[in-house]
């Protein structure tokens, strides 16, 4: 009787997907700036300052790769604890547990 060695998987392997996508997946409307907003950025907002403890809103800038999070985050409200190097840490809620998250001040809005 002949055996081949591929024909003898294991069952965990064969059950278990690949992940499709990357971390830009499904943002097609969520990443996208209006007609008017498009272009240069201002040089003010790219280097704007935050001090800590100040409410910020996670408000992405596609035109910026630089210190981005994860699309998930998009429109939530944090607090600034602390900075490394130019970029924010921002303390957010999600779901009950907090998180930290290194962004870049591009990619924030003060809370009026």
């Amino acid at each position: 009787m002949l055996t081949a060695s591929f024909l003898k998987r294991s069952p965990i392997l064969s059950s278990m997907v690949m992940r499709i996508g990357g971390m830009r997946r499904k943002t097609r409307y969520k990443l996208k700036k209006e007609i008017r907003q498009r272009g240069k950025l201002s040089l003010s907002k790219y280097f704007q300052s935050f001090g800590v403890g100040d409410k910020v809103y996670l408000i992405a800038e596609p035109a910026i790769q630089k210190g981005f999070y994860h699309p998930r985050f998009f429109g939530r409200a944090g607090v600034v604890i602390g900075m490394r190097g130019t970029c924010c840490q921002i303390r957010i809620s999600d779901l009950g547990k907090q998180k930290t998250l290194i962004v870049h001040p591009v990619h924030l809005r003060k809370v009026a």
